[in-house]
């Protein structure tokens, strides 16, 4: 399956997936009923990627990442290097706001990227190899290496758990292991604080001084996030029955994560959508639990993967269906294309174990 237009039914948000089962009955409101709701809001203190989500919705990144994880320039305009690489110049587009009506500035950027840096593995990496972090004006950022660091723009686009989002500086001077409880960002959506119920339900409400990109196209979190509802609100139903019921009845849009079982029914419905979001899929293990036989006694393990009957693993909560966590024989890095040549050996080895034959 290909990846969908992520923000076309996304209403803008960066990395709010395409969905996976949709309904759209409202033309002003999105009704998304995600895996799990929002319970912490600051998305460089949290790492949840429900709250990752939630920050892309309200704040903004200098950088975004397409489809093939490749940083693109989005709050700023562009960046010039200089000094064999070491300088690096940044420089902001025009018209970006924030929520209360501030303009974004060379300084919230700074605080922001140094709050954030706090958190963040790559962060750290990057300012260790920073002499200098400053805003020489309103709309330039500039870092000052003590040697060359080519993924300055991969580091602020947001590789690790935490989102190097853009907040006003007031609230990016906060310490990072400090939680910030007023969501204000640049992005195009507000958050609004007097509907949130932690775990339970948050609302969103389009940001009408936002400015998306006038170039590019939307991939993944870079290109114009173009918001296309008033309103998004998120909803958390425990019991999956009732979302697939609620779904069926118009009563919300969007359900990220139906179970396996309910997709068939639900891709033979008429007005409702099924589809793959994340070709990438996730990485399942399976360990063996040595406290038990059969798999007690040295050796067995292996005996227990070459009985092991490939088919009914597969199918085991539609390992191999579309809406799948992953597909056999597929890989998406070639170090894990090697593994998977290695289990193949491996399993060819039990056999013969099996059956005496070394």
């Amino acid at each position: 399956m290909l990846r969908r237009e992520l923000f076309k039914l996304a209403a803008g948000a960066a990395v709010l997936a395409a969905p996976q089962i949709a309904k759209a009955q409202r033309a002003s409101t999105l009704k998304f009923v995600p895996i799990n709701g929002v319970t912490e809001l600051d998305p460089v203190w949290s790492g949840s990627r429900f709250t990752q989500v939630h920050g892309y919705m309200v704040f903004d990144t200098l950088y975004g990442l397409d489809e093939h994880y490749t940083p693109q320039p989005q709050m700023v305009k562009g960046h010039t290097l200089e000094n064999d690489r070491k300088l690096w110049t940044l420089r902001l587009r025009e018209g970006l706001r924030f929520h209360d009506g501030t303009p974004v500035l060379g300084r919230d950027v700074v605080a922001s990227i140094r709050r954030w840096a706090g958190r963040d593995g790559f962060g750290d990496t990057l300012m260790s190899a920073t002499v200098e972090l400053s805003a020489p004006d309103d709309r330039t950022i500039q870092f000052r290496l003590s040697k060359p660091f080519p993924h300055l723009p991969l580091a602020l686009a947001g590789q690790m758990n935490t989102m190097p989002c853009i907040m006003p500086e007031r609230l990016a001077n906060t310490d990072p292991f400090q939680k910030v409880t007023e969501m204000v960002g640049s992005g195009p959506y507000r958050f609004l604080a007097s509907e949130f119920v932690a775990g339970e339900r948050s609302g969103y409400e389009r940001f009408t001084g936002y400015v998306p990109r006038a170039e590019g196209s939307q991939s993944f979190t870079a290109g114009p996030k173009v918001a296309h509802f008033e309103r998004v609100e998120w909803l958390t139903l425990s019991d999956p029955t009732t979302a697939v019921a609620a779904l069926q009845h118009s009563e919300i849009d969007w359900l990220e994560s139906p179970i396996a079982d309910q997709v068939p029914l639900l891709a033979r419905a008429a007005g409702i959508t099924v589809e793959v979001s994340e070709p990438c899929g996730s990485i399942g293990i399976m360990r063996f639990n040595h406290l038990y036989p059969p798999v007690r006694q040295p050796g067995n393990p292996a005996r227990a993967a070459g009985r092991r009957q490939p088919s009914r693993f597969h199918d085991c909560g539609g390992w191999s269906r579309p809406h799948a966590l992953a597909r056999p024989g597929w890989s998406f890095r070639p170090r894990l294309a090697a593994r998977e040549r290695g289990r193949a050996r491996g399993a060819e080895r039990a056999t013969r174990l099996r059956k005496g034959q070394a």
